[in-house]
C-alpha cells in the first residue's frame, strides 16, 4: 500500500521589521512646504514618518528587516532557499538589491531576485513564495518589503511629500504538512492606472538626463483623487475575494493588516467589508506610506504587540502603482512571543551591505531634508556612505 504524504503548506514561521530612528513630522513639513498639521492629520491620518540616514539605503534596512524575521523563525540564513525582495527603490537598477541583501545576511546558497509591484509588491512576493513553497521547489523563502521613498520625493509637491516614509519588513515562508498557514491568494492588475502613480524618467522609455532632472521628472508623481477611488473600491473587494478563496467570510477574520496608505481609505475599507475599526490595524500615524514596506512592518507590529494569536485567521491586503492589489488570509500558527525575542537578536549596526570601491558617491539627503539630517545624530560623513576610488585606481604603472 502506498503511503501518501499530506499537501505541503506555506505558514509564516518568522517576522521582523526596521524603521530609521530619524522622525519627520508634521511639523517639520510646515516648515518646507506650504501646508500643516491639522491638514495633514484630517486627510490622511499620518503624524510622522521615518527617514532613512546617509548611511542607510534599500539594502541595508531590507538586510536588518530580514535577519531579525530569519531569527524569529529559529533558522540560520543558509536555511533559506530563496529571498524575494519587493520594492519601488531599489539600490541600483543592477544588479538586485535582494542579492545584496543575500550577501549582507551571510547567506550561501539562495537564489535572490527583486519584485516589481510598487505598493502591492510584499502580497505579489508572498504569493510567489507560496508557489515556491506549496510546488516543492523551496523549503524556506525570505520575503522582504523595503521602500526609501524620502529620496524620491519633490519636497515641494504637499501632494506627495507629506505621504511617504522609509522603512523595511520581512516574514519567512516555510513549508510544512500541517494545516493552517496560507489559505488563499487573489492578485489583480488594472493597467489602464498606470499612470496614476507614477515616475515619468529613469527607465528605457525617458532615460536620465539633464532635462529629465531639470523638469523634476524623476519624482513620484501621483492622481490622488482618482487612486483614492482604486484604492477604496479594490481593497475591499481584493480581501474579500482572497476570503472567499480560504473558504471563510470576513467575519471568520479576526484582524485585517491593509497597506497603510490613508486612513480615510482603511475605513472605507472597513465599511465596505462590514466590520467595526478595530478589526483593521493601523500604524500610519507613525510611519506614513512605506509601499512595499508598508504590510510587513504592520504585521510584524501587529504579531509584537499581541494583536495576533496562534489559530487567529489574518489577512494582508495591499494596493499599489499600475494599479495593482494583493491580498492573502492566513491562519496564524507560529509563536507570536517569538517575534520581540527576534528582533532584540539583531542590531542594525550589525549589518554591512559590501560597497562598491571604484565609484564615488553623491549626498543622497535630498537639499529640502538636509537641515533637518545635519541636526541629526546618526548622520555620517560622505566618505561613509561610500568610500573613494582604492589607492591603486590612482597609482601610475610602470613597466
Amino acid at each position: 500500500m502506498t503511503n501518501q504524504s499530506a499537501p505541503l503548506r506555506a505558514h509564516v514561521t518568522g517576522w521582523g521589521r526596521y524603521v530609521p530612528e530619524q522622525i519627520l513630522t508634521n511639523a517639520d513639513l510646515e516648515k518646507m512646504v506650504d501646508t500643516n498639521d491639522e491638514w495633514i492629520v484630517s486627510r490622511t491620518g499620518i503624524r510622522e514618518r521615518r527617514v532613512a540616514a546617509a548611511h542607510e539605503t534599500t539594502a541595508s534596512m531590507a538586510s536588518v528587516a530580514a535577519l531579525r524575521a530569519i531569527r524569529t523563525a529559529g533558522l540560520d540564513p543558509d536555511d533559506i532557499d530563496l529571498i524575494l525582495l519587493a520594492t519601488l527603490t531599489p539600490d541600483y537598477w543592477m544588479p538586485s538589491t535582494a542579492a545584496l541583501v543575500k550577501e549582507a545576511i551571510g547567506n550561501q546558497r539562495a537564489a535572490a531576485m527583486d519584485v516589481a509591484a510598487a505598493c502591492s509588491g510584499f502580497v505579489y512576493a508572498f504569493s510567489t513564495a507560496q508557489a515556491y513553497v506549496t510546488s516543492g521547489l523551496a523549503k524556506h523563502v525570505l520575503v522582504i518589503g523595503a521602500e526609501l521613498l524620502t529620496r524620491f520625493l519633490d519636497y515641494t509637491d504637499r501632494s506627495t511629500c507629506i505621504l511617504f516614509g522609509d522603512g523595511a519588513g520581512a516574514v519567512v515562508v516555510s513549508a510544512s504538512e500541517e494545516p493552517g498557514g496560507s489559505l488563499g491568494i487573489e492578485l489583480t492588475t488594472e493597467p489602464q492606472g498606470a499612470y496614476m502613480i507614477w515616475l515619468p524618467a529613469g527607465g528605457a522609455k525617458s532615460p536620465p538626463s539633464r532635462e529629465t532632472v531639470a523638469r523634476g521628472e524623476h519624482y513620484i508623481r501621483m492622481e490622488g483623487r482618482e487612486t483614492y477611488r482604486f484604492a477604496t473600491r479594490t481593497l475591499a473587494s481584493t480581501a474579500l475575494e482572497s476570503v472567499r478563496k480560504a473558504g471563510l467570510e470576513a467575519s471568520d477574520v479576526s484582524l485585517f493588516i491593509p497597506h497603510q496608505a490613508n486612513i480615510r481609505i482603511i475605513e472605507a475599507v472597513a465599511k465596505g467589508l462590514d466590520l467595526p475599526m478595530d478589526r483593521m490595524f493601523v500604524n500610519l500615524d507613525r510611519y506614513g506610506n512605506t509601499s512595499a514596506a508598508s504590510v510587513p512592518i504592520a504585521l510584524a507590529e501587529a504579531v509584537n504587540s499581541g494583536r495576533v494569536a496562534i489559530g487567529d485567521n489574518i489577512c494582508i491586503v495591499a494596493f499599489g502603482a499600475g494599479f495593482t492589489s494583493g491580498a492573502a488570509t492566513i491562519e496564524w500558527t507560529a509563536d507570536p512571543a517569538r517575534g520581540i525575542a527576534g528582533d532584540a537578536a539583531v542590531r542594525a549596526s550589525d549589518i554591512h551591505v559590501r560597497l562598491p570601491l571604484d565609484w564615488d558617491s553623491v549626498d543622497p539627503i535630498p537639499p529640502a531634508l538636509a537641515e533637518l539630517m545635519a541636526r541629526d545624530p546618526l548622520n555620517v560623513p560622505l566618505d561613509d556612505v561610500v568610500p573613494g576610488e582604492p589607492e591603486s585606481a590612482h597609482r601610475e604603472v610602470h613597466a
